[in-house]
């Protein structure tokens, strides 16, 4: 299998035998799956503030990352602003709804620019833009997460968002891995095949269908729609990062979860989903 980068280290003979043949250390990448998936569950169904923390403290990691990749391509985000207003619009969004989180990002995005201000104008409209893709594709993003903690049965909403997208990952990982011979997209993710999509199909509206039935008590369709939803929208994610990181000539974002590479390696399919399950889950699905 080729790398998801040109410029990728060789590794040697033991790394290689410890590696699936989707590219992955398996048993890492399964102990750190799992340890996250306790912490999560952990904290949605014991004190949702703690799952606010999760959320705060991993876009956090996540826009570091960011931070450190673009860097590689001399694009200095205005690091400090939008760690300091994403922080708060992610609050905002838990404690006061959508208009302050609104009111947060737009004085982040003016934050930004005051901040930049100092180093003049040469690179000024590119760190700024790429401070404010930042702020929208993490922080933004991460507000729909906590508007769906919000309501009475926020943790099982959570739970239906977080269980549908991993379950196309899972299913697109095993079915690529068994069967995957038609890539999906050669030039920006060799590793994605039309027959990991279908399996990413088939186990994300399974997947879909039991948490909306069993968790939410909602209506069948629903979850087939919210499994369709994170099938594609994760797969649209992926794809997305896989194409930053050609541009930035880089393999991973980082190097922080063994067997996954860094948090954004792990977000990108989860903050691509977010928006569009808070959707079908407010419209579809009565609070219980």
């Amino acid at each position: 299998m080729t790398s998801d980068s040109p410029t990728a280290p060789e590794e040697s003979p033991a790394e290689a035998e410890k590696k699936s043949r989707a590219g992955r250390n398996l048993p890492a990448a399964i102990g750190v799956g799992v340890s996250l998936g306790a912490v999560v569950v952990a904290s949605l169904f014991l004190v949702k503030d703690v799952f606010v923390a999760v959320v705060v403290i991993a876009l956090g990691i996540g826009l570091w990352e960011l931070a450190r990749a673009f860097a590689k391509a001399n694009i200095t985000i205005p690091f400090l602003p939008i760690l300091a207003g994403g922080t708060i619009m992610l609050v905002g969004a838990f404690y006061g709804g959508m208009e302050t989180a609104a009111i947060a990002m737009a004085l982040t995005v003016i934050g930004s620019l005051v901040w930049r201000l100092a180093e003049g104008a040469e690179g000024f409209v590119r760190d700024v833009s790429a401070g404010i893709f930042s702020l929208s594709y993490l922080y933004l993003m991460g507000v729909f997460v906590l508007l769906m903690l919000i309501e009475d049965d926020g943790p099982w909403r959570i739970v239906a968002f977080i269980v549908a997208t991993i379950a196309s990952d899972t299913g697109g990982y095993i079915a690529g891995v068994l069967f995957g011979k038609h890539p999906m997209a050669p030039t920006i993710s060799p590793k994605k095949s039309w027959e990991g999509f279908a399996g990413s199909v088939i186990v994300g509206i399974a997947a879909g269908v039991g948490t909306v039935v069993w968790g939410l008590d909602g209506r069948w369709w629903v979850g087939v729609l919210l499994g369709i939803a994170g099938v594609v929208f994760a797969t649209l994610g992926d794809l997305s990062e896989s194409l930053i990181k050609r541009d930035l000539g880089i393999k991973d974002m980082g190097d922080l979860l063994p067997g996954h590479g860094g948090i954004m390696d792990r977000l990108d399919s989860l903050i691509a989903v977010a928006p569009i399950a808070w959707l079908i889950l407010h419209t579809l699905v009565d609070v219980t």
